[in-house]
């Protein structure tokens, strides 16, 4: 794991910006809870105690799950319910979940936990926030949930290193959690009545996979937008598609935000004026038609955002505590806040821009490689025939982008009855948002391949240059490739670029019109 920063992070419940968890994705931060949230936790835990020192029966409380949610339970059974419940719980299977998804996930339960809906004992809130701090890492196993009644496995697996069972990485070693836990000066805790079930209820873990699809998305929209402008400079293309007044007319709002981006990324270029009086009437669609694409595209990531922001800082579990303040009364009421349909579709439709960001840039570099389209070398390289330059490298764009069709197909129509018919229509948000990653992956490394190819243009341009903006954008990519003289060893100069659209070495120019950005 990743050192954690001394800075602190103030969790304000239900008040969390993306920024914030722009932030959280990026960097392990030590966090602390806004003092004002406890009196809300101590209201909510008090009609918890009240139902049971009364013999109310409420669902969660004092009952079994599910089905059995007519089984009452004996207060002495209370917290082996709790603990059989995490236990039984954690059923998930596959490869840990990163880092990064996992400090997202915390984040987003101490902050639902705290808005005073769901019943925990403050103490308990502190505990987890002290097991945080530790930099402990839960090891959650990836598969395992239908996106509904919450993330029930994996959120059993983050809740058991706490108690003391299960495993934690430590510094990137998986560990026994009553080890790390002993290690860190930490007790393990015993979950009192409902505790079980609101750490188990809740979208976090589909929700922090799609928040981290959202932000590597960002980072390589960013980049493609870049990679777009370098390529029409290397290929000496039109200005005329990006006119304000074209985008207006349409009133598209994406379109009109992303069109100024590309003149502002090209002003200044000696390639453009280098080919002013040129009798080029249209460029193809890949060139001209950006604003339109990737305009559709930012909108679709503005409205994915703006769901996954109100996912990130809602009250997801269930059944949800409302207490009457100052009486001692209140309701428990069972409901669906834990279904992630919401975080399904907006996974769904993230998956769709990626989809085109890349199928976009990859027919940008077919032209870039075909000396009939691009007056420039075959594949990018002198005494090509001897040299294959970019040959194979666009071939890898396409396998990636076909790759990414298939995975492209939406998660959220699918479902499959679980819990003995109890939980009958189920979201598939968790696989829908985790599938992100992977076509993020591929994504990053075909815009790598154009950032790579369109410079190979720019440099085979020369003495003219590129705008001042885009110059600098080439000497990110010359600092860690060299020019393509010859044939070489492909794979590493690919891999390098696609480590910088990653870590948003290109997304400065764009970051301002994206969500996380805004904020």
């Amino acid at each position: 794991m990743s050192h954690i920063s001394d800075t602190i992070f103030t969790i304000n419940p239900g008040g969390m910006s993306l920024s914030d968890l722009r932030k959280i994705y990026r960097q392990p931060v030590r966090v602390k809870l806004d003092e004002a949230a406890f009196p809300a936790l101590e209201r909510s835990r008090k009609l918890v105690e009240d139902i049971i020192s009364q013999g109310r029966t409420a669902y969660g409380i004092n009952t079994g799950f599910g089905l059995l949610a007519s089984t009452s339970i004996s207060d002495d059974k209370l917290e082996e319910l709790q603990t059989n419940l995490v236990l039984s719980h954690s059923t998930g299977v596959g490869k840990y979940l990163s880092d990064d998804v996992v400090r997202l996930i915390y984040i987003m339960k101490i902050s639902s936990l705290s808005q005073g809906h769901s019943g925990v004992r403050p103490s308990t809130v502190r505990a987890f926030i002290d097991f945080v701090n530790a930099g402990l890492i839960a090891c959650i196993p990836e598969k395992g949930s239908v996106g509904a009644s919450g993330d029930l496995a994996p959120l059993a697996h983050m809740t058991l290193p706490i108690m003391g069972e299960g495993f934690v990485r430590v510094n990137g070693r998986k560990t026994p959690a009553l080890a790390a836990l002993k290690a860190a000066g930490l007790e393990p805790i015993t979950l009192g009545a409902k505790e079980g079930l609101a750490f188990l209820n809740g979208t976090q873990v589909s929700t922090a996979l799609a928040l981290t699809g959202l932000f590597q998305i960002e980072d390589i929209f960013a980049a493609a937008v870049v990679a777009g402008a370098m390529s029409i400079d290397a290929l000496l293309g039109s200005r005329a598609p990006f006119d304000a007044r074209i985008h207006q007319a349409r009133r598209q709002p994406g379109q009109m935000t992303v069109a100024p981006k590309y003149l502002s990324l090209l002003k200044g270029s000696g390639l453009m004026k280098s080919h002013k009086d040129c009798d080029k009437i249209q460029d193809p669609y890949s060139l001209r038609c950006q604003p339109q694409v990737m305009g559709a595209c930012l909108d679709i990531i503005n409205n994915a955002a703006r769901t996954l922001h109100i996912e990130a800082n809602a009250v997801t579990d269930n059944p949800l505590i409302f207490p009457e303040n100052g009486s001692g009364k209140g309701d428990v009421i069972s409901g669906g806040n834990f279904h992630a349909e919401p975080v399904a579709f907006a996974a769904d439709t993230l998956a769709l821009a990626i989809c085109e960001i890349a199928s976009i840039s990859e027919r940008r570099q077919a032209i870039l490689v075909d000396p009939k389209m691009s007056d420039l070398p075959a594949f990018l390289v002198k005494d090509s025939g001897v040299n294959s330059g970019f040959m194979i490298a666009q071939v890898t764009s396409a396998a990636l982008v076909s790759e990414n069709k298939t995975l492209a197909h939406p998660s959220s129509v699918d479902s499959i009855p679980t819990s003995a018919n109890q939980e009958d229509h189920v979201s598939m948000a968790t696989f829908g948002a985790r599938r992100l990653g992977d076509m993020a992956f591929n994504s990053a490394a075909v815009i790598a391949i154009e950032l790579l190819a369109a410079a190979q243009g720019i440099d085979l341009r020369a003495p003219e240059k590129t705008s001042p903006v885009l110059q600098k954008m080439h000497d990110k990519i010359r600092k860690e490739v060299a020019f393509f003289d010859k044939d070489r060893y492909f794979s590493p100069d690919i891999d390098a670029i696609t480590t910088l659209v990653k870590n948003g070495a290109f997304s400065d120019p764009v970051m301002d019109i994206l969500p996380s950005g805004r904020d």
